[in-house]
């Protein structure tokens, strides 16, 4: 699986708005289901917050994965967003967030959700792909970087 086959680019963010944890779930709930028909906002934001509520997606290192389950959809789906001053996501390293991806799997994805999850976190852990992402002066190179990380895989 390709991250760009379920990447929803219309619902990328160049920079956030959002300053707090919940703006940030917020955000990226409206302009993905903006995007996607088969979403409803308050219903991500919900299966989000949920997922938030149990352990933070903060991951360290300036990254965050917000993720969840929902019933009804049909395919997985994700998006990205970046935040120029970062915010305080609870991540395990206490340091602020400034790259979010955000995955949404249907309810019974089984595997899939951890193949999709793995394979992000994987691209992560490149202090040079993260650097591309943080200093990209658009969407196109944004995007341009993860097709080129993708093929790395």
């Amino acid at each position: 699986m390709k991250i760009t086959d379920i990447l929803v680019r219309e619902a990328s963010i160049l920079d956030l708005e959002a300053n707090t944890k919940d703006d940030v779930l917020a955000e990226l709930a409206g302009a993905l289901a903006s995007a996607e028909p088969a979403l409803e906002r308050q219903t991500l934001l919900n299966v989000l917050r949920e997922r938030e509520a149990l352990q933070s997606t903060g991951i360290g290192e300036g990254v965050a994965i917000p993720h969840g389950k929902l019933e009804g959809l049909d395919r997985l789906v994700a998006t990205f967003a970046r935040s120029t001053s970062g915010v305080n996501f609870e991540s395990i390293d206490g340091q602020h967030t400034q790259l979010f991806f955000l995955l949404v799997v249907p309810e019974q994805s089984g595997g899939q959700h951890l193949k999709a999850l793995a394979r992000i976190s994987r691209f992560f852990r490149d202090a040079s792909f993260r650097e591309k992402l943080l200093v990209a002066s658009d969407l196109d190179t944004i995007f341009r970087a993860i097709e080129e990380e993708d093929a790395k895989f």
